[in-house]
């Protein structure tokens, strides 16, 4: 029964389910299995596009220029740490990431199939390390789809759709299971807890102080399961369920028949938000809160943004990138994500679009470097995760500025300059922030306390001196970039230095880190010419030296 297509993202209810009962059984099948060889799991890690991201621009979006023209340096220094290649096995060679939650120190991604049949996946995601992603746990599921994810408490739960019809024990098509995780490992030793309602298949779940939210689609309910046993506690059927949201008691639910409808726990509509878009017939479309604000991801028209009190439309956020060669019905917002002052926008052929709030108002920085359809997006802490169908999962760095070494720079000026940093012989520079920069080309001294991503080949001539306390990334790995340090120059880090590329050091130059927790994370090699010298304490993540 299941024939649809999500441009590369999660199922979509077609069709009641055969049940009007949820049940709940536990059980083990021989239809799940976890990945047992660690070489699988490191080499799902996939570095070779790594590095520093362009954030590219267009008529609309919001960019710095000076008096003159010139461009001027960009306040998101993003780098992409590494892709994350879907899980294949016997039956399901081409799966997609349909869901990302994030929790701690790890990510938790949710896979699916959008051809013919039932196939699905669960990863677990290790990101304490930045320099150093780690899948530390796959399971497959070889009869079902997983849509969506959430972790909670020692738990992931994990909504989908299987056929009733093939399965013994399922009684509807719509289920959720809760599977124990702990520091980054699914156990399925034991029985798992499983949960079936009406609708055709589950497409989305959050985990809330009252239960666990489960949406099942076309003809479908919103259920809350009590979130130790998966016993039902209510439910509430609607036409066409997309996507749940919750927030301080406050559940919002999108219905593309009619808008979103906004409740309390125990299902009471309070507001009823009537929204005019095409969300597509077989697509996830996203909401998220922030503050009084509620974002909805509305296909074509991009993302709309409602008043939570009065329910009247604040402003529409539209897709501004129209890729040359890709089909129409690709260029649609599938999803959005708030992370402080930052909205993000999964426009699937048009990318992944970054704007910020800023005194009330949205201003759209531009279109993040990644390759791939963007159908997913989530986003929490220093991190954004971006799933794009079959390319994969795509983890990318914020890099924003640590509080501490902001106190340490207190009295430096934040940079406000060119996307091309120059410090003339004698000149004195010294600087706090979070830049982007096209160039670095230091013949004086230069200090830097902060985050900062290059995009081209640095250079420290001559005499220079450069002092760098923060992170510094330079290059990309698909698009290699140096830093080079001349005769009698002197390259200083305190914090961590990330090289797409090699690190030059010519007679005479001095490459010296400083403290007790410095990092090198050099993806090319470390040349060093003559009598150069690298000195100080710190983590060689890669042996490059």
């Amino acid at each position: 029964m299941k024939r649809f297509s999500f441009v590369a993202l999660a199922a979509i209810a077609l069709a009641t389910s055969c049940s009007d009962e949820t049940t709940v059984f536990s059980d083990t099948e021989d239809n799940i299995s976890m990945e047992g060889k660690e070489s699988v799991l490191e080499n799902s890690i996939i570095y070779d596009d790594a590095g520093v991201l362009e954030i590219n621009t267009t008529e609309g979006t919001f960019s710095k220029t000076s008096k003159t023209g010139e461009e001027m340096a960009g306040d998101y220094p993003l780098t992409l740490i590494a892709r994350v290649d879907p899980p294949s096995f016997s039956g399901a060679e081409n799966l997609t990431a349909s869901h990302i939650d994030l929790d701690g120190d790890y990510a938790y991604v949710s896979y699916n199939t959008v051809e013919d049949g039932y196939a699905g996946g669960v990863d677990i995601i290790d990101v304490s390390d930045p320099n150093n992603p780690m899948v530390t746990s796959r399971l497959y599921y070889s009869n079902a789809d997983i849509n969506s994810i959430a972790y909670d408490n020692g738990y992931v739960y994990a909504a989908g759709g299987v056929d009733a019809e093939k399965s013994v024990k399922a009684t509807a098509n719509s289920f959720v299971v809760r599977i124990p995780a702990s520091n980054g490992r699914l156990d399925v030793s034991g029985e798992l807890v499983y949960g079936f309602q009406e609708g055709f298949t589950a497409n989305d779940i959050k985990v809330s102080g009252s239960g666990v939210l489960v949406t099942s689609g076309k003809d479908g309910l919103l259920t809350s399961y009590n979130s130790a046993d998966l016993s039902i506690q209510n439910d509430i059927s609607f036409s066409d369920l997309r996507s749940v949201a919750h927030n301080s008691g406050t559940i919002a639910v999108l219905d593309a028949s009619q808008g979103v409808s906004i409740m309390d726990k125990n299902f009471t509509v309070s507001k009823e938000i009537a929204i005019n878009s095409n969300f597509g017939d077989n697509s996830k479309r996203t909401i998220d809160f922030s503050g009084d604000k509620l974002y909805v991801s509305e296909g074509s028209k991009g993302a709309g943004v409602y008043n939570m009190t009065s329910g009247d439309l604040v402003e529409y956020i539209p897709i501004l990138l129209n890729p040359e060669g890709t089909e129409t019905e690709n260029i649609v917002t599938n999803a959005v994500a708030i992370n402080e002052d930052v909205l993000l926008m999964a426009n699937g052929g048009a990318g992944l679009c970054l704007s910020e709030e800023k005194d009330g108002q949205t201003n759209i920085i531009g279109v993040v470097d990644l390759d791939g359809s963007i159908n997913y997006v989530a986003s929490k802490g220093d991190y954004i995760f971006a799933a794009s169908g079959k390319a994969g999962l795509q983890i990318v760095k914020l890099n924003r500025p640590d509080e501490s070494l902001e106190t340490r720079c207190s009295d430096l000026l934040y940079y406000a300059g060119s996307a091309n940093l120059s410090v003339n012989q004698g000149e004195t520079k010294a600087f706090t922030g979070s830049k982007y920069f096209s160039s670095i080309n230091v013949n004086g001294a230069l200090l830097l306390c902060g985050t900062w991503a290059v995009s081209k080949s640095s250079y420290i001539n001559s005499d220079g001196l450069f002092e760098m306390n923060g992170s510094l990334y330079i290059g990309r790995n698909n698009n290699r970039k140096n830093i080079t340090v001349n005769k009698d120059a002197t390259l200083r880090i305190e914090g961590n230095l990330t090289v797409y590329g090699d690190i030059i050091l010519n007679d005479g130059a001095t490459l010296e880190f400083i403290g007790d927790s410095s990092v090198a994370n050099v993806f090319g090699s470390v040349k060093k010419l003559g009598d150069a010298k690298v000195i100080g304490d710190f983590r060689d993540v890669r042996n490059k030296f």
